[in-house]
């Protein structure tokens, strides 16, 4: 989506004048130049913009600010719940245990995958085995889906004609202890991320605790969606052949809206 200064102003809070300044004395943001000579930003450029303005808020130079935003940039995010963290520092996790981490995953996919009109769909499953306790909704859900990809430890990559690709993560990176679910379509917008906490010996399935945060916010579930975005890029390209650009942020009473419903679904599931 392309965003004039004017945008950039709404979205960010930065005056025109000052991010005019920063253009010319530090290069930064970069936007693009329609032939007219008028500026067009992306929204990646939001999220630097308000990085900069987090850490100025933090007590760095604005010069300091600048560069740890670049270099963020230059390092792309391998976890679903870190670029949720970045986007919002101020989510705060809840500790779930697997029960109840499954049952807002559920209400999540009932209430807004398996309505959202062609969304981009993401999930993590950590082990093959439990997407594959799963794979027949997920392939329902990813016959109208623009893009549909899950995580998992699968042994290699495979592209079904039917159903989501299945992407393998690093057994040792990040994502390899994340369950994690993302949504965002026209209208429709939500995401969870939960890490898996450490414990010194095994646990029964029902005990396995998670660090949980999830969003209805729009710019929350962009920065998810990019991260995601980001991990298919680099394993298998092709699936984003096509893709025309970012949805529409959702008006904020439909995402309020959204936000009860999966609430009241994960109490009816919890309570069945």
């Amino acid at each position: 989506m392309s965003l004039s200064i004017g945008d950039l102003v709404e979205r960010t809070g930065v005056a025109e004048g000052t991010l005019r300044m920063w253009e010319q004395r530090h290069g930064f943001p970069v936007p693009e130049r329609l032939p007219s000579g008028h500026r067009r930003y992306s929204e990646s450029d939001v999220e630097l913009v308000l990085s900069v303005v987090r850490e100025r808020a933090a007590g760095l130079s604005l010069t300091a600010a600048i560069a740890r935003a670049r270099e963020a940039v230059a390092q792309p995010v391998a976890s679903i719940f870190a670029g949720m963290r970045r986007s919002r520092p101020d989510l705060q996790p809840i500790k779930m245990r697997k029960p109840v981490l499954l049952a807002l995953s559920r209400a999540i996919e009932d209430e807004s995958c398996a309505l959202a009109e062609r969304p981009l769909l993401f999930g993590s499953f950590q082990r093959e085995r439990f997407y594959r306790e799963s794979q027949r909704r997920w392939r329902d859900f990813a016959r109208t889906a623009r893009v549909a990809a899950v995580f998992a430890d699968f042994p290699r990559r495979r592209l079904p004609a039917r159903g989501p690709a299945e992407l393998p993560v690093d057994r040792a990176g990040p994502l390899s202890r994340e369950w994690a679910i993302v949504c965002e379509a026209r209208g429709h917008a939500v995401c969870l991320a939960g890490v898996e906490l450490p414990t010194p010996r095994p646990r029964a399935e029902a005990a396995r605790e998670f660090d949980v945060i999830w969003s209805v916010e729009p710019e929350v579930v962009r920065a998810a969606v990019e991260v995601c975005l980001g991990l298919v890029r680099a394993t298998a390209p092709e699936v984003l052949d096509g893709l025309d650009g970012a949805t529409a942020p959702p008006p904020t009473e439909d995402q309020l809206r959204l936000a009860t419903a999966i609430t009241a679904r994960t109490l009816g599931r919890l309570g069945s």
